[in-house]
């Protein structure tokens, strides 16, 4: 951050975008996992954007957000006591419990025993993982929209666009894919794309003539998107003022980017609020499970909330394959991208691209934060 400007100015050139979210609340009677029996401290501006996006009180969304953090705890813990038995698991809003598949019934007992429900599967996650990583090598026509491996349903699920799905690029695509089996089909409005955009107001970054924003600090910059800006390319700050330089960019393949920053900037370990909620602290990393509440912000539309709905996606932009993407029912326009993804107080990831807008709706993709960081060998600024 730029030390001559106040404190605002300075967070908002990070442009930091935070995910707090919530859900539903648990059904009448179900156990609650196991965790802290202290509810965690939310601030009212918060519960607010939970409730305008999630359709919750704010009694609901505290629950929700305690029982999300018991779960990541437990999907630790299912995961290695299932082990190649292990199915991939979920977080169900209904009962606000953590649910882990299995392929083996003798792993059920032990893997309740840990506070989560069990599903009976014929699938291992390991096998799923090795099936989509076959599709992976196929090339896909734009009327393919991406592919995931689903827990719920034990496949991997192709999603094509409604308008493109009888034609003929893409149901030969559909045919390659189910020969390997272990493949449904969905269908989805539109087709994704970045969220970019030319240079506009507010508090970004910006190279070039494009404006995204910023993700998380790290020890000597930040992490973003890196459809925003190649190696070498120079970064100015949201007064305009130079800023730092793209260190390291990928994209397609992956969609991530490491920019260092210049002195008379620096990083701090929060994310801005946008009036909307107080500025938040970021204090780890833990990656939540697939049917958490999650929410993002950006430069544009500010503080956006929704679920997980899969990991480990191929997202298929005009530009090419993305892989190892997060999907999200969270809206975001352009402008959005490179902004971070939050669950409680944990970092999930950078905004990538997605469909629909905050009118209307949409989804949304972000670039898990974990492989950014493994990736440049960076460290996350963390309070």
């Amino acid at each position: 951050m730029k030390r001559a400007t106040p404190l605002r100015a300075a967070i908002a050139a990070l442009l930091l975008t935070v995910g707090l979210g919530a859900a539903q609340a648990g059904a009448a009677g179900a156990a609650p996992l196991p965790g802290p029996a202290a509810t965690p401290s939310a601030s009212a501006g918060l519960l607010e954007a939970m409730s305008r996006d999630l359709g919750l009180t704010a009694a609901e969304s505290e629950e929700r957000l305690s029982a999300e953090k018991a779960a990541v705890e437990v999907e630790k813990a299912a995961r290695r006591s299932a082990g190649a038995a292990y199915g991939g698991s979920w977080f169900d809003a209904a009962t606000g419990r953590l649910v882990v598949a299995v392929t083996d019934r003798a792993e059920e007992a032990e893997v309740r025993a840990l506070g989560a429900d069990t599903r009976l599967v014929r699938h291992s996650a390991a096998a799923l993982d090795r099936a989509k990583a076959r599709l992976d090598t196929l090339n896909a026509p734009a009327g393919v929209a991406g592919w995931h491996v689903d827990p719920r349903s034990n496949s991997v699920v192709v999603d094509v666009v409604s308008s493109e799905r009888q034609t003929p690029a893409v149901r030969s695509f559909v045919d390659r894919a189910r020969a390997g089996g272990a493949v449904t089909v969905a269908e989805t409005a539109q087709a994704p794309r970045t969220y970019a955009a030319g240079t506009v107001g507010g508090d970004p970054y910006y190279t070039g003539n494009v404006r995204c924003s910023i993700g998380f600090s790290v020890h000597g910059g930040f992490v973003t998107a890196g459809h925003c800006g190649r190696a070498g390319a120079a970064v100015r700050g949201w007064d305009g003022s130079a800023m730092g330089t793209f260190q390291g960019s990928s994209f397609p393949g992956d969609d991530y980017a490491y920019v260092s920053i210049h002195s008379g900037w620096w990083t701090v370990p929060v994310v801005l609020g946008w009036g909307t909620i107080p500025d938040q602290l970021v204090r780890g990393s833990a990656e939540a499970p697939v049917g958490s509440s999650i929410c993002r912000s950006g430069s544009t539309t500010h503080w956006r909330c929704g679920t997980v709905l899969a990991k480990n996606e191929t997202v298929n932009y005009s530009q090419g394959a993305v892989h190892q993407m997060t999907k999200t029912s969270v809206c975001a326009e352009g402008g959005d991208s490179g902004g971070s993804f939050l669950s409680g107080d944990q970092a999930q990831g950078v905004t990538s691209g997605g469909w629909g807008n905050c009118s209307s709706g949409g989804e949304t993709w972000f670039q898990p934060i974990n492989e950014i960081l493994g990736r440049y060998g960076l460290r996350l600024h963390t309070a």
